[in-house]
C-alpha cells in the first residue's frame, strides 16, 4: 500500500502519536459460506523505544564514558537528547504540538527519576560509611583491649576516607566523584525528607524482602578491587547502583529478578507518582486512620497497665415483661441475639430474633446467660390502692360522714333538710330522691357534719350500697306510720356489710297514725336492737315537718363519732371517691367527689377509674369555689377527661403522663372484658340459642347523672323474661345528640331521656327518621312504660280452648276424589268452621278447619256428645282411617303482661 492511501482515514485506524509509525494497518478479506465475504482492516502495532534497551549496549556506553572532572560532584550528565528526526511527511501541526509535549514529558521524568535515584544513592552511601566507621570504632576498641600498656588508637577514624572513600582502581561502570573537603564527623540524625518515626508503632518499619541478585561481572570485578566494609551495614529499602558517573538513562543496576518471582514490588518502585513527587518520601505505603488509632490504642494499653486482661461478666437485672421479643431480650442482656437464638435451639425452640417469646421462655435465657431476672406484667402500670396506714402523729381530727338511708317517701331528703336549714324536695321529680347528695353541715358549736343523702327507690340499690360503704355512720330512717318496708331491710343488710354503726331515726311522730313502738319491735326481726329494749343502737324520734327531735339527733351523731376517734392525714397525696358523676352542658364532665384522705387541691392531676384529669376548679355543695378540699369534704370537680363510674375511686399523681398511662390501662381492660367471649360450653350454647329465640326491645338510655344510668340499665334488665329481653344499645350521661338518634335510627330503638333533652339538630333527625323521643323524670314511670312497650312488641298472647272430641267410626267416599268422616261425638261439641286436629295413636297428622258438617244428610251447626255426625276437611285431607280422633277448639288472644 502506498503512502497516500494510508493518509486517507479508514475503518479502525487511528492517527499516528509519535515520529515513526507504531501501527501499520492492512486489509484482510473473510469468506463465509453461501458466498458471504467481509473486509477487516488489520493492525499490527509495534512498541515505542525511547531509549537503548538492549543489555550489551549498556557496558560498551559506560565504558566509552569519559571520567568526569574530579572536582566536581556535579549530578551524572543525562543522555544526550536523541537527533532530530527528519519530519514526517504526513505529520500534521497537532501531532508536532503533541510529539513536542510527549517528549518535554519524559525529559521531565527523567529528570526527576535520576534526582531520585541520586537521592538515594547519596543516602546508601551515607549509611554504609556509617556503618563503616562504627565498624572500626568497635574493631579499635578491641584492639585497645587486648594491648592495654600500648598506647591507644585514636576512636575516631580519619574523615577524609569516611566521608568519601576512594574506589579501586579496577574497571568500573563510572568513576567515583571527587572526595569533598574535610566535613564533620558524620552523625546518625533522622532524615529530615522522610516521616517521622512512629513511636506507637510496635515493630520496625517493615521492609521489603529482596533476594541478592547474581551480580554483574563488571560489579564482581569492583567488588573484588573494593574493599568491603560496610558488608554488615544495614540493607536499604533500595539498593541503587554503586556511585560514579551515571551513564545516558538507566545507570547499569544489578540484573533485575524474574517476574514471576512474588512478595517483589521493586516494579513498582520505578513509577513517580504525585505523592512521590511532592512529598519526597522513599514510596513507602501511608498508614490509614484506622490503623493509626488502633496502634496509639494499643500503645496506650501498653504503656498503663500492661496487656488487657479479660474482664469479668457484668451481671445485670433484665426487667421481662410478659411477652419479648428475642431481639429486645438480647439488647436488655446486652447479649448478642446469634447466642440466644443458638440457646434456643438447643432448647428445642427453633425461632428467630424476631420471634416473641414468653416470660418463662425468657427467664430460662436470662438464668443460663447468668443474669438476674425482674418479672413485670402489664398490670403493674395500675396504681394500687394505697392501704397502709399513716402515722399516729400525722393524724388530725375530721368531720364524720353520715350517710340518710331508707325506704322511699320516707321523709330522708326532708330530714337532711331541716338540719341543713335548705329545702331540697322542691328541686326532686316526684318529691323522691334520685341522686347521691354531698352536703357539708355546720352545727352551732362550729363543728362539721358531712351528710349523703342516698335515694330509697328499689332501682338504686347500687347507690345505697356505695353511701354505706364510704360513711362513718348510718342513720336509717323509718316512718313511724309505715314501719319497715323492702328497701329499709335493704337498707339494714348494706349496713351491716358495710360494718358501720347505725342510728334509728324514727320519723313523722306527729302523724296520728304514728306508732314509734312498733317499728322497734319490727327492727328485732332483723337483729337491730334499740338501746330502750337493752340494745346498743341508738334511737330517736323525730319529725322532719315541725323540726322535733332535731337536737338530739345531732348529739346522737356527734357521740358516736367521739367514739369513732375519726382522725385523717391532710398533709398527703388526696385519694377519693366518686358519689356521682354528670356531663354538665357549659362545665362538661363534673364528679362529686367525697375526699377520703389527704388534700386535694386545683392543679393536681388525678386519676379516677378509666379516666384521667387535672382540677381546674373545686366547687362545695353551695355553689362557691374554693382552692383546696381536706378529708370528709364533698366537692364536685371540674378537668376531667370523662365522665367516670359512680364509686371509682380517686388518686392524685405525679404527672399527666403517669395518670394517661394509667388510665389507658383502665380503659383496656374494660374493654377487653366487654369483648372477650366466655369459653364454650354446653350449657352457654343452649342459653345463645335461647338468647336468639327470644325477642329484643333496644332501647337507647341518657340520664343526667351516672348514678341514674346504671340504675335505670339495672331496672331495665330486670324486667327482662324468657320472651323478650331489653338490648341497650348505648346509655351515657349527658343531653340527647344527633349520633345518638342515628344509632337509634338505624335499629329502631327508642331513647329514653331522663332528666335529659335532645337538642335541636337531634330533634330534627329524629323526626326525618321517625325515632322516638321519651322523656321522664321519676324511674317507676319510664320502667313502667317499657314494660308496657316490649309487651306490645310481644303482641297478644293465644290461649286454646277445646270444644269437642269425637272417634271417627267409619270413612265414606265424598264426590270423585273426597272423603268423609262418620263421627261418635264423645265429648263436648263438634262445630262447623271450627279449627280442628286429627290424631293417630296420639300423634297430630292434621291441623286445619271443618269444612262441612251433617247428620242424616242434613247440614247442621253442631252436634252435641253422644250423636252421630258425618264430617269433610279443608285443603281436601284425604288421609282418614277408622279408629282416628278428632278434636275441635277455639283459640282466644289476650294482652300479654310482663
Amino acid at each position: 500500500m502506498s503512502d497516500t492511501d494510508n493518509d486517507k482515514p479508514k475503518l479502525g485506524m487511528r492517527a499516528p502519536l509519535g515520529l515513526k509509525r507504531t501501527v501499520e494497518t492492512g486489509k484482510v478479506k473473510q469468506s463465509f459460506s453461501h458466498g458471504r465475504s467481509n473486509t477487516v482492516v488489520v493492525e499490527v502495532k509495534r512498541r515505542r523505544v525511547l531509549g537503548p534497551q538492549s543489555g550489551d549496549a549498556q557496558p560498551q556506553q559506560a565504558e566509552a564514558a569519559p571520567p568526569p572532572p574530579p572536582a566536581a560532584p556535579a549530578p551524572a550528565p543525562r543522555p544526550a537528547a536523541p537527533a532530530p528526526r527528519p519530519a514526517v511527511s504526513n505529520e500534521t501541526p497537532q501531532e508536532r504540538q503533541t510529539r513536542l509535549l510527549r517528549e518535554a514529558e519524559e525529559q521531565r521524568m527523567n529528570a526527576l527519576e535520576e534526582g531520585r535515584r541520586r537521592e538515594e544513592r547519596e543516602r546508601a552511601e551515607a549509611a554504609e560509611a556509617e556503618a563503616r566507621r562504627l565498624e572500626e570504632r568497635a574493631r579499635a576498641e578491641a584492639e585497645a583491649a587486648k594491648a592495654p600498656k600500648e598506647e591507644p588508637k585514636a576512636p575516631e577514624p580519619a574523615p577524609a576516607p569516611v566521608a568519601a572513600p576512594t574506589p579501586a582502581p579496577a574497571p568500573a561502570p563510572a568513576p567515583a566523584p571527587a572526595p569533598k573537603p574535610a566535613p564533620q564527623p558524620v552523625t546518625l540524625q533522622l532524615d529530615p525528607s522522610l516521616p517521622a518515626p512512629r513511636r506507637f508503632t510496635p515493630v520496625q518499619r517493615p521492609e521489603i524482602p529482596k533476594p541478592q541478585p547474581k551480580p554483574e561481572p563488571q560489579r564482581q570485578e569492583r567488588e573484588a578491587s573494593t574493599p568491603a566494609p560496610a558488608a554488615s551495614a544495614a540493607p536499604s529499602p533500595s539498593r541503587p547502583a554503586p556511585t560514579g558517573g551515571l551513564p545516558p538513562r538507566r545507570g547499569p543496576e544489578p540484573a533485575r529478578p524474574s517476574r514471576d518471582r512474588k512478595g517483589d514490588d521493586r516494579r513498582q518502585s520505578g513509577k513517580l507518582t504525585v505523592n512521590r513527587a511532592l512529598g519526597g518520601d522513599d514510596g513507602a505505603r501511608a498508614r490509614s486512620l484506622a490503623a493509626l488509632k488502633r496502634a496509639r490504642e494499643k500503645e496506650h494499653r501498653r504503656s498503663y497497665g500492661g496487656p488487657r486482661e479479660p474482664q469479668a461478666k457484668q451481671v445485670r437485672d433484665v426487667v421481662v415483661p410478659e411477652a419479648i421479643t428475642v431481639q429486645e431480650l438480647a439488647n436488655r442482656m446486652a447479649e448478642k441475639g446469634a447466642d440466644l437464638v443458638k440457646a434456643l435451639f438447643k432448647m428445642g425452640m427453633p425461632v428467630t430474633v424476631n420471634q416473641t417469646i414468653d416470660q418463662d421462655t425468657a427467664e430460662l435465657l436470662v438464668t443460663e446467660f447468668g443474669h438476674n431476672i425482674q418479672r413485670v406484667s402489664e398490670s403493674d402500670v395500675d396504681i394500687a390502692v394505697d392501704t397502709s396506714e399513716d402515722p399516729a402523729d400525722q393524724l388530725q381530727p375530721r368531720p364524720p360522714v353520715v350517710t340518710i338511708m331508707g325506704h322511699v317517701d320516707h321523709g330522708k331528703t326532708s330530714l337532711l333538710d331541716a338540719l341543713r336549714g335548705t329545702d331540697v324536695v322542691k328541686g326532686e321529680a316526684g318529691g323522691i330522691t334520685q341522686h347521691i347528695g354531698a352536703y357539708q353541715v355546720t352545727l352551732k358549736d362550729k363543728s362539721k357534719v358531712t351528710f349523703l343523702d342516698t335515694p330509697g327507690h328499689e332501682a338504686f340499690t347500687e347507690m345505697r350500697a356505695r353511701g354505706a360503704n364510704v360513711t362513718d355512720i348510718v342513720v336509717l330512717v323509718v316512718a313511724a306510720n309505715d314501719g319497715l318496708m323492702p328497701q329499709t331491710i335493704e337498707a339494714i343488710n348494706h349496713t351491716k356489710a358495710a360494718g358501720v354503726p347505725m342510728i334509728v331515726a324514727i320519723n313523722k311522730i306527729d302523724l296520728d297514725s304514728a306508732n314509734p313502738q312498733r317499728v322497734r319491735e319490727r327492727l328485732l326481726e332483723h337483729e337491730v336492737i334499740v338501746e330502750e329494749m337493752g340494745g346498743e343502737t341508738q334511737d330517736v324520734e323525730v319529725s322532719a315537718l315541725k323540726k322535733i327531735g332535731l337536737d338530739q339527733l345531732i348529739e346522737k351523731i356527734q357521740l358516736q363519732a367521739e367514739l369513732l376517734d375519726l382522725k385523717a392525714n391532710p398533709d398527703r397525696a388526696a385519694e377519693g371517691t366518686v358519689i356521682e358523676a354528670k356531663l354538665d352542658k357549659g362545665r362538661g364532665p363534673v364528679a362529686t367527689i367525697l375526699v377520703n384522705r389527704g388534700t386535694l387541691k386545683v392543679g393536681d392531676v388525678f386519676v379516677v377509674g378509666a379516666e384521667s384529669g387535672k382540677v381546674r376548679a373545686l366547687v362545695d355543695d353551695k355553689g362557691r369555689q374554693v382552692k383546696e378540699a381536706g378529708p370528709a369534704m364533698p366537692v364536685e370537680v371540674l378537668g376531667l377527661s370523662g365522665v367516670p363510674m359512680a364509686g371509682d375511686p380517686l388518686q392524685v399523681v405525679e404527672n399527666e403522663a403517669r395518670a394517661r398511662e394509667v388510665a389507658e390501662y383502665r380503659a383496656g381492660v374494660i374493654q377487653q372484658k366487654r369483648t372477650t367471649n366466655a369459653p364454650a360450653s354446653l350449657e352457654s350454647m343452649f342459653s345463645a340459642l335461647k338468647e336468639k329465640q327470644a325477642q329484643e326491645y333496644p332501647v337507647v338510655v341518657k340520664a343526667d347523672t351516672q348514678g341514674t344510668v346504671e340504675a335505670i340499665v339495672g331496672a331495665l334488665n330486670k324486667i327482662s323474661t324468657d320472651d323478650i329481653k331489653v338490648r341497650i344499645l348505648h346509655s351515657g350521661v349527658g343531653g340527647i345528640t344527633e349520633s345518638d338518634v342515628t344509632l337509634a335510627g338505624a335499629s329502631g330503638a327508642p331513647i329514653i331521656g331522663f332528666n335529659v333533652r335532645a337538642n335541636a339538630k337531634a330533634r330534627e333527625i329524629a323526626e326525618r327518621n321517625k325515632v322516638a323521643l321519651k322523656y321522664y323524670d321519676v324511674i317507676y314511670d319510664l320502667t313502667d312504660e317499657i314494660r308496657a312497650g316490649m309487651a306490645g312488641q310481644l303482641g297478644p298472647e293465644a290461649f286454646e280452648t277445646v270444644v269437642g272430641r269425637a272417634e271417627i267410626k267409619e270413612v265414606f267416599s265424598a264426590g270423585k276424589h273426597g272423603k268423609a268422616a262418620g263421627l261418635l261425638v264423645t265429648d263436648g261439641v263438634i262445630r262447623k268452621a271450627l279449627k280442628a286436629r286429627i290424631t293417630r295413636e296420639d300423634v297430630i297428622i292434621y291441623s286445619g278447619e271443618i269444612a262441612s258438617l251433617r247428620r242424616f244428610k242434613d247440614d247442621v251447626a253442631e252436634v252435641r256428645a253422644g250423636l252421630e255426625c258425618g264430617v269433610t276437611f279443608s285443603q281436601n285431607f284425604t288421609d282418614i282411617k277408622a279408629g282416628d280422633y278428632l278434636e275441635t277448639f277455639e283459640v282466644e288472644l289476650r294482652e300479654r303482661t310482663l
